[in-house]
């Protein structure tokens, strides 16, 4: 399996990419990874020799933050993100990711490589790990305004996808919500909910997001302008809280002798919610398998996201997921 990885995307690339490629191939003996990006940094940074299952496909140009993610198609056709999802397009790659710039990636995704058939908007899922099992949110940034048709094939992806790649059966779904009565929220979630409710057996209702870590559900379903103010504030949250507990056990003797003693619980929980545990997330809907990770991605989350594309691969989750938007045709014609 040959997978594509945007080498100059991110806040750590190069050498994070590079490196995180590095540790894939070593440690899973069936990869090939292809860096796509500037040929003389890339072997700067892997030394001497290219390794077995490492190879380099030369792109000029890199996608900044800055540029207007609608446009690099045309404005940067010879950028490593361009040049990295054409490799999907052509056929000389299986799968793609990139820690570089999320609308970019997104656009340049949906005009190359296309919709899976029926789906009317791919959509960003965002995994974390928590005390009741594997969740997803989705979408987490893609569709900040959406329709009801488009949550329920949110829902009908991400489903796909914690069942194919994270192994999870059995999926349930739910809806963020400001309450969990079918009256609540705006129309669009008033809508949403009855058509979740229709075509759906396994739709357990809305529920608020503080009781997101409580609930049984593993599908959390909302508009991207929703999801992606959720995901950051969570980001933010926890760096908030982990350089208050730093600043507190500095204050005091007494503080820093206990914190030795429960280091390992944090560093247990830390792990748990860690992005890099998990690595990238997939654009849903997107008829390819295209992965967004991390802008600060660090060359463990890289290697991680290599492993969520060549999952991704190896279960068929194009088509399943094909599939899946085809049971439900007449609810979003």
């Amino acid at each position: 399996m040959k997978i594509a990885l945007d080498a100059m995307g991110g806040d750590l690339a190069p050498q994070a990419t590079v490196q995180g490629a590095l540790d894939a191939i070593h440690a899973k003996k069936d990869l090939q990874v292809v860096l796509v990006g500037d040929e003389g940094q890339i072997k700067s940074e892997l030394g001497s020799s290219i390794p077995n299952g490492i190879s380099i496909h030369h792109a000029s140009d890199v996608v900044t933050m800055d540029d207007d993610g609608s446009k690099v198609l045309r404005s940067k056709p010879d950028s490593s993100m361009v040049q990295g999802i054409r490799l999907i397009k052509e056929k000389q790659a299986d799968a793609f990711i990139s820690a570089g710039h999320t609308g970019a990636v997104m656009a340049t995704s949906l005009f190359l490589l296309g919709r899976i058939p029926h789906v009317k908007r791919p959509c960003l899922g965002a995994y974390l790990q928590t005390e009741t099992g594997g969740k997803i949110i989705c979408d987490a940034g893609a569709n900040p305004d959406a329709k009801p048709e488009h949550l329920l094939q949110f829902a009908i992806m991400a489903s796909v996808y914690l069942d194919h790649v994270e192994g999870i059966k059995n999926n349930k779904i739910a809806l963020f919500n400001i309450g969990e009565e079918p009256s609540k929220g705006s129309e669009l979630y008033q809508e949403a909910y009855q058509l979740l409710e229709k075509e759906l057996p396994n739709f357990v209702g809305n529920v608020e997001t503080r009781y997101f870590f409580d609930s049984q559900a593993n599908v959390f379903v909302c508009d991207g302008f929703v999801g992606n103010n959720l995901i950051k504030f969570a980001e933010g949250w926890i760096m908030t809280f982990a350089n208050m507990m730093k600043e507190k056990i500095q204050s005091k003797l007494s503080y820093k002798i206990g914190a030795g003693m429960i280091k390992p619980v944090f560093d247990e929980v830390k792990n748990q919610y860690d992005y890099e545990e998990h690595g990238g997330a997939p654009l849903l809907g997107i008829n390819g398998i295209s992965i967004v990770s991390h802008g600060s991605s660090t060359p463990k989350a890289i290697m991680n996201s290599i492993f969520v594309a060549q999952k991704s691969v190896k279960q068929n989750l194009i088509q399943d997921i094909s599939k899946g938007i085809d049971e439900h045709l007449g609810a979003i014609s």
